[in-house]
């Protein structure tokens, strides 16, 4: 009858199961600070963007005014847009490089389990 190793059982475990959550748990923490910082930024910008139109609004005394103040809504449109469109593009290089990691970690966690499986059946 074998000894059942403790030592062993112990590094297989971490090998085979603990050792990939903790690497997962630790890319998904990585992508969601990522995530909610991008979040942060363009809060924060079309926060600003927008409290600053409404101060252009308040000083808006005349008809000369308003089409000062109507000719700079659309540079400020312009701008919007141009802003959404790299948030958007950040957003989706976010999600892309998640999955390539994701990916990279799966497969390196494929590799360790195969031989860990071949060391295995080799010692039985």
């Amino acid at each position: 009858m074998r000894d059942f190793n403790t030592q062993q059982f112990t590094e297989q475990f971490e090998s085979l199961f603990f050792g990939p959550a903790r690497a997962y748990a630790s890319l998904s923490v990585d992508f969601t600070e990522k995530m909610l910082r991008a979040q942060l930024d363009a809060s924060q910008a079309y926060t600003e963007t927008g409290i600053s139109q409404l101060r252009s609004l308040l000083d808006v005394k005349d008809a000369e005014g308003l089409r000062s103040y109507m000719e700079g809504q659309q540079k400020v449109a312009k701008e919007l847009t141009e802003r959404f469109k790299g948030d958007a593009e950040k957003v989706v290089s976010l999600q892309q490089d998640f999955v390539q990691q994701s990916q990279k970690l799966t497969d390196a966690n494929v590799k360790q389990a195969s031989e860990n499986v071949e060391k295995a059946t080799r010692k039985a």
